[in-house]
């Protein structure tokens, strides 16, 4: 098993890509820590492990606050010793204009899809370095980082801060043995911030079909397991090739 014996964190792991990523990675060998301010959520995820005979513990704790943070990581250290694995995955989206989006809510998106991987990143890495040998941390981006759209325009914001967020972080922590790389999907699963999938979205890419959310958990593990050993600062783009194409 690719991560056996280690020690993980996903955040917003209670559905989709996030929760996809702590099955994965359980069954891998990892211990994984699920977090999530949804309690119900992360606990149905933890259970799901653990009746397949995995290690999993469910944390409710709003990320983008610095003390909830703190006090999850602690948490984790304190049952299982260490962290090996960070992978910033929540993300809430506004689907407004800029002429709709009041401040508060520009604010809110802001603190909970990037405040909290500088945030998170920040506190496990940390512990990686007080525990040592090194460490591995994803963050989760999106195409929307990238272009912009008619709607979501604090996402969009949010989304590309998040890449070079990840270049930023990646440069800072390689001397302290902390591998730093991003994933990029596009329109997997369901929508963000929702639970049902629909199969009504339009769907622009190269293989003209949705993504899977197994598909951008694997693609995560390829960055945390030694299979990677040589990429850092990377920003893999796990998207069907809409960013290759010319969107006419």
């Amino acid at each position: 098993m690719k991560l056996d014996g280690q020690v993980a964190i996903v955040t917003g792991a209670g559905r989709n890509i996030g929760e996809e990523i702590a099955r994965l990675f359980a069954a891998e060998g990892a211990r994984v820590a699920i977090l999530d301010q949804d309690k119900g959520r992360g606990e149905r995820v933890a259970r799901a492990i653990t009746d397949k005979s995995g290690e999993a513990m469910a944390l409710a704790a709003d990320v983008s606050k610095g003390a909830a943070v703190e006090a999850a990581v602690a948490e984790v250290v304190r049952r299982w010793g260490r962290i090996d694995i960070l992978v910033n995955n929540v993300a809430i989206s506004d689907n407004k204009t800029i002429l709709d989006l009041a401040e508060e809510e520009w604010d809110k998106l802001i603190a909970v899809t990037l405040k909290s991987q500088f945030l998170m990143a920040q506190h496990v890495a940390r512990q990686m370095i007080l525990q040592g040998p090194g460490g591995r941390i994803v963050n989760i981006g999106s195409t929307s980082g990238h272009r912009g759209r008619p709607r979501a325009i604090a996402y969009c914001a949010a989304k590309g801060g998040v890449a070079n967020l990840t270049r930023a972080m990646a440069v800072q922590l390689a001397p302290h043995g902390i591998r730093v790389n991003g994933i990029t999907p596009n329109k997997t699963g369901s929508p963000v911030g929702r639970d049902e999938f629909d199969p009504t979205r339009p769907i622009t890419n190269l293989l003209k079909r949705p993504g899977q959310p197994g598909e951008t958990a694997r693609a995560v593990l390829f960055l945390v397991s030694e299979d990677s050993s040589f990429v850092i600062g990377a920003e893999l783009f796990v998207d069907g090739g809409v960013m290759a194409m010319e969107i006419p």
